[in-house]
């Protein structure tokens, strides 16, 4: 196995690339070595992309032009990052109200790539990128997922929701040639299937362990509790939601290793990443600019909790200025022992999802669930599911006026689906969902008692 990851990384994946033509094996290149650049040029080099974008988006994209003529900014007369902060925040809100504005001239949305995402907060986006823009964010990705111990060429195993199984000849090929993936779906994690999970590991034999935070926690207990040998990663990564204290410790505890927490959104990208000293995340600065805001929108100062504010320098064809993604984060000052120059963010909060509960006592997790329905509906923008028991359910919803009967009636079927034929829901229409007193948004929320 080992030499065909070697074969993996030194023969098929260069010789893929050429096929292709695809630019992600420069791109990973050039991001291993900017990692370590002196702190004061990565600075400038994201101030000057900084500067690109916004000059760019004033000339070529008719959202920006109307908000910076509103706010009286002229990108010629700015300075960085002072005048910057004049720029009003990009809001969920915003991006579906004025979807079709967002698209740069030039760019047409048939020849883009799109993501549809359910988000952290229950509220669906659709995103439109380039492929260059989705390489290079592959690329990023790339580099932090090596910070784990995992290299090149190594199979990987993911615990997800809405598995993204290769079909057709190519694609299948692609996968076992250059990063074969085995998965664990979220939707249903039973016995049986956690128990097929490793035997199908002795034969993938993957290194990386990737899932989200919670669902690792769940795999950790199942792998105690069914006495489970097969599953050996040499790399763990959360992500996705926040890797709360005592399931890091039950991961870290089961399969002796430490998990390399992970922060990042559909909307653009990878954010940040823990490295091997497990300081803080490491903000990717390579792709994204990042602003911590207080209640005033205000900058706040290093080590207080601000609300996490984001500008994504690669995709010029769906400009995101300033995008305030609703979590919150504590900057950090200082440098890095690990030698790496890219700054350091703690303490993500706003993401917490629980595992719903089927009647066969499969778990599901809200997030994935969020994924397979809420973006299915036009008319909902925010959505947060409860269950009070396995029979009963409610849906706060947030909604316009596309979302009626027929939606209603649709959705009723999705939940029925998964829970059961008889369950009980009742639709709650609601004006705002608001977060936790934490701050924490949970956009599901299960009240029967489990370990």
């Amino acid at each position: 196995m080992y030499f065909l990851n070697a074969v993996r990384r030194r023969i098929f994946e260069p010789v893929w690339a050429v096929w292709c033509g695809s630019p992600f094996l420069q791109y990973w290149r050039e991001l291993e070595r900017t990692q370590y650049l002196p702190k004061d040029e990565i600075q400038q080099r994201q101030l000057d992309r900084l500067a690109a974008i916004v000059r760019y988006v004033y000339e070529n994209n008719a959202y920006y032009r109307m908000r910076f003529n509103e706010a009286q900014i002229n990108p010629d007369n700015m300075r960085y990052p002072e005048d910057f902060q004049r720029i009003p925040v990009l809001t969920k809100r915003d991006i579906r109200q004025h979807q079709e504005l967002l698209i740069s001239k030039g760019y047409e949305k048939k020849r883009l790539m799109e993501a549809k995402t359910g988000g952290s907060t229950g509220k669906y986006l659709h995103v439109y990128f380039t492929e260059q823009c989705s390489e290079w964010r592959n690329a990023c990705a790339r580099r932090h997922d090596r910070w784990s111990g995992w290299e090149v060429g190594e199979p990987k195993a993911y615990v997800w929701g809405n598995p993204k199984y290769q079909t057709g000849m190519k694609n299948r090929l692609r996968s076992f040639l250059l990063s074969p993936v085995l998965y664990l779906d979220t939707m249903a994690v039973t016995k049986d299937s956690v128990c097929k999970f490793a035997q199908d590991w002795k034969t993938a034999k993957p290194t990386l362990l990737f899932g989200h935070a919670h669902s690792l926690y769940i795999l950790a207990k199942a792998v105690i509790e069914h006495g489970i040998d097969e599953i050996r990663p040499k790399a763990i990564i959360s992500s996705s939601m926040a890797l709360l204290p005592h399931e890091r410790i039950l991961i870290e505890s089961t399969f002796g290793l430490k998990v390399f927490d992970r922060y990042g959104c559909e909307e653009v990208g990878l954010i940040a990443s823990e490295c091997e000293m497990h300081r803080g995340m490491h903000i990717n600065t390579d792709n994204l600019y990042v602003e911590y805001l207080n209640e005033d929108g205000n900058p706040t100062a290093s080590g207080q909790y601000g609300k996490i504010v984001v500008t994504d320098l690669t995709n010029w064809a769906m400009p995101f200025i300033r995008y305030r993604i609703e979590d919150m984060a504590v900057p950090c000052d200082g440098e890095c022992p690990c030698g790496r120059t890219l700054p350091l963010m703690k303490e993500v909060s706003g993401r917490i999802a629980d595992f719903l509960v089927r009647k066969d006592g499969a778990r599901v997790a809200g997030i994935s669930l969020i994924e397979n329905t809420l973006t299915k509906y036009h008319g909902i923008e925010q959505m947060q599911i409860i269950q009070d028991d396995l029979d009963r359910m409610t849906l706060n919803i947030v909604r316009d006026s596309r979302f009626g009967e027929d939606s209603i009636r649709s959705l009723e079927r999705s939940m029925r689906d998964v829970f059961g034929s008889d369950l009980d829901i009742h639709f709650n229409f609601v004006n705002e969902i608001l977060p936790e007193p934490n701050g924490k948004y949970r956009f599901s929320i299960c009240r029967i008692p489990y370990n």
